[in-house]
């Protein structure tokens, strides 16, 4: 069974993972070393700001299906984008998993959701593409500006954001959103080998 502890292939525990929130729009995987190209929401941007250039945030918005990549600035970095659903969400490192919080009465209930919808072979996968990265990631909003993370909203607190610890590699990506029982609703973007 997963829980917020879940023994490893090795022995060791995993670390109680990390819950990222969104302000509403997608959240967004963008590569460490691409972080300060991710530009987020501008003043000018289409959508929150009613203005006249496609920003970051425009074009992570315009991701169809559960998952999509897209450019991250100009040096052929790719961000995967969890598109869909504005849904609290937290990686669990040893299944290679972002976990979608879509409903539940507790965090129990859907590490449980979880380990029964990736142990199904009866699952359903939607197929989104290919997510190619250079190592460690950042799980954040992408209404955010990746080199403005760690700077405090004017009304208080930080923007949410988790440090995602991958090797270097081309990673197939595949979604899926699942009734677990009537109150679980568990959303999955899993990244296996090509």
């Amino acid at each position: 069974m997963l829980d917020a502890r879940s023994s490893l292939a090795d022995g060791a525990l995993s670390p109680v993972p990390t819950w990222v929130n969104s302000l509403g729009g997608p959240l967004i995987v963008v590569p460490a070393s691409a972080l300060a190209d991710w530009h987020g929401c501008l003043e000018s941007g289409l959508v929150v700001a009613g203005g006249d250039v496609r920003d970051d945030y425009d074009r992570a918005c315009e991701i169809d299906g559960l998952a999509g990549m897209l450019a991250v600035g100009e040096r052929g970095r790719q961000g995967l984008v969890l598109a869909d659903e504005p849904a609290m969400t937290c990686y669990l490192p040893e299944r290679r998993a972002f976990l979608r919080w879509l409903a539940a009465d507790s965090q129990a209930d859907l590490f449980n959701a979880a380990d029964t919808v990736l142990a199904d072979p009866a699952t359903v996968w939607e197929e989104c593409g290919e997510w190619e990265t250079d190592g460690p990631a950042v799980l954040m909003d992408s209404v955010n500006a990746g080199s403005e993370l760690g700077i405090p909203y004017p009304d208080g607190g930080k923007p949410d954001h988790a440090l995602i610890s991958i090797p270097a590699a081309v990673w197939r990506v595949r979604a899926t959103y699942r009734w677990a029982n009537e109150n679980t609703w568990v959303g999955l973007v899993q990244l296996t080998s090509p």
